[in-house]
């Protein structure tokens, strides 16, 4: 793998020793985008998968999803509550 991330120029991400977490938001994220968005729907172009992910981030994942770590509240209702 690293000869592979070399060669086309991609830096990989490592946690720092020790820090187990480093990584932890991002990671959630992701799984959460694959589950309700990525897994089971068809995107016949990138540029349509581009436009989902967007609409997604933008309107669902930041407006209305409720976040477990806001204490299940949407983050603009948590900054509009602070």
């Amino acid at each position: 793998m690293q000869k592979w991330l070399n060669r086309y120029g991609i830096r990989h991400s490592m946690n720092r020793p020790g820090q187990c977490t480093d990584n932890a938001e991002v990671e959630s994220f992701f799984k959460t985008l694959k589950a309700e968005l990525i897994h089971d729907n068809h995107f016949g172009t990138v540029a349509s998968l581009r436009q989902q992910v967007g609409h997604y981030i933008q309107h669902f994942y930041n407006k209305v999803r409720l976040h477990s770590s806001l204490d299940y509240v949407s983050p603009i209702q948590y900054e509009q509550a602070a």
